[in-house]
């Protein structure tokens, strides 16, 4: 492919393949790329109709289906930034995210229930149910949506990511950054026509995005949508439908090594492993069981969100590889010096794919991005070759099978519930999910712990990944001589025998 057929526009990937070649498959359903183009247009056409224009924020909540990709490319082409909404938040988280980005327009699959303390009735945004826009995109056949003008630097989707206070922060991505981090990954992995890519991770996150959508479509590829995780139905989709590229986080492929046979898996040509640290452990054990390698990469939300990968076939077990084609990447001291070899420092990272900043976050972007560089809060060291290994996270942050917890965001929630005076969460190993939430509270005086009716307390303000999977209860929080929270003595805690 030469450099000037590339497309510079996020929904200009649509028209990569050609027309008969088939772009997405699911369940029950396939559609060719003229079928892609034909569907996206219509929704187009519709929420336009609708009242969404150019440079608007229009949510998007929406489980994985190809009409996650049919609304994101819509809403793209019409010169609007996509808001992709995690579908495990509820009512007050969804509420934030969409009031702190000024959403007027939300496509979903579901009715929502957004008035809350987030959102009241004047703010709410105007619904568009996925199941209307297919009914009622034909009716505006012959009313075209007009052309926008549309630079690669103008933002294509705002990610939300949560910030060490608990609130979520929006990272403003631009059509170059995905666009760029695409080509990027496409060298890295030798991405081609031929290629069928499973994408089981959840489409709002910018992981599946990148790596299994917009690379795909990129190259002219198909992709084989699954709506969740389920190892048996993943094994007869690859099968099936001759996938050959695999992307998914340490704990499904734990799952694989106890499910899979080797002739399950011996289409696939490349098995990717993103989200979390992938343990050597895990690495080993599925080698040994299908003889073939997981391949593990890097990256953040802020970055599009791929900043290194191993080489195909010259991994090194407990790396997270060599900064990918356009990317650069160094090990820096507290002052930002450059480390040699073997001495553990900030990862920070540079290129076209890092995003502009945090929406309506000043300070936080210029604490984030210096002189051009993203500090990514991740200890790590790098080896004589090059190759990278992430040591620890300077932020607390838990990651429950590749998803995000900031442990902030939790307390508060604890902190709101009557009965609970202090409160601090951790994150603890978990064979299956990578990381578990560990919650540690204080009660208040004359009062007594429900465990039972405070988790069902949570359950509604909280996703269920992020709900503690266990409540311990203390006399005190240990704390420093300044009342800084101990989180190192509570990762030490042991209960009494």
């Amino acid at each position: 492919m030469k450099e000037r057929d590339l497309p510079v526009l996020v929904h200009e990937l649509i028209r990569q393949g050609t027309p008969e070649k088939t772009a997405l498959i699911e369940k029950h359903s396939r559609y060719s790329y003229a079928a892609l183009q034909e569907t996206v247009d219509r929704y187009r056409r519709c929420l336009y109709a609708r009242g969404v224009r150019p440079g608007e924020r229009v949510g998007l909540f929406c489980r994985n289906s190809a009409d996650f990709i049919f609304a994101y490319m819509a809403i793209a082409s019409l010169g609007a930034v996509v808001i992709p909404l995690n579908i495990m938040f509820r009512p007050r988280e969804i509420g934030y995210i969409l009031s702190d980005a000024g959403s007027r327009h939300v496509v979903t699959d579901r009715l929502l229930e957004l008035a809350s303390a987030e959102l009241n009735d004047s703010d709410l945004p105007a619904q568009h149910l996925l199941s209307e826009l297919r009914e009622t995109a034909p009716a505006y056949s012959h009313h075209p949506a007009p052309d926008v003008p549309i630079t690669p630097e103008d933002p294509c989707v705002i990610l939300y990511t949560s910030g060490t206070t608990g609130r979520p922060k929006g990272a403003v991505l631009s059509h170059r950054n995905l666009i760029s981090n695409a080509r990027s990954y496409t060298e890295t992995i030798g991405a081609a026509e031929a290629d069928n890519y499973l994408c089981v991770l959840p489409l709002f996150h910018s992981f599946a995005w990148t790596c299994c959508v917009t690379t795909a479509l990129l190259n002219g590829a198909t992709i084989t949508i699954m709506e969740a995780f389920q190892p048996k139905e993943a094994l007869a989709m690859i099968q099936t439908h001759g996938v050959n590229v695999v992307t998914g986080v340490p704990a499904m492929y734990g799952i694989y090594t106890s499910v899979a046979r080797p002739e399950d898996l011996a289409g696939v040509r490349l098995f990717v492993s993103g989200g979390a640290s992938l343990p050597v452990e895990t690495l080993n054990s599925f080698k040994e069981k299908t003889g073939q390698p997981i391949v593990e990469g890097y990256g953040l939300s802020e970055a599009s969100p791929v900043v290194t990968f191993n080489p195909i076939g010259r991994t090194k077990p407990g790396s997270i590889g060599l900064q990918i084609p356009a990317v650069s990447v160094k090990i820096v001291d507290a002052e930002g010096r450059e480390l040699p070899p073997g001495e553990v420092g900030e990862l920070i990272c540079q290129g076209p794919n890092v995003m502009s900043g945090y929406l309506g976050l000043p300070q936080e972007t210029a604490a984030a991005i210096r002189d051009g560089w993203l500090h990514t809060g991740d200890l790590a060291y790098k080896d004589d070759e090059g190759y990278l290994f992430i040591v620890d996270r300077k932020k607390d942050l838990i990651i429950v099978g590749g998803l995000n917890v900031y442990p902030r965001e939790v307390e508060e929630v604890l902190y709101s519930h009557p009965s609970v005076k202090e409160a601090a969460v951790i994150g603890t190993p978990d064979k299956t999910r990578g990381e578990a939430v560990r919650a540690f509270v204080v009660v208040r005086e004359g009062m007594a712990l429900n465990r039972k009716e405070l988790m069902a307390y949570l359950r509604t303000n909280l996703a269920t990944y992020k709900l503690p999977r266990e409540i311990v209860e203390l006399e005190a929080l240990p704390r420093n001589a300044t009342g800084k929270v101990l989180k190192k003595e509570l990762r030490t805690y042991q209960p009494l025998q």
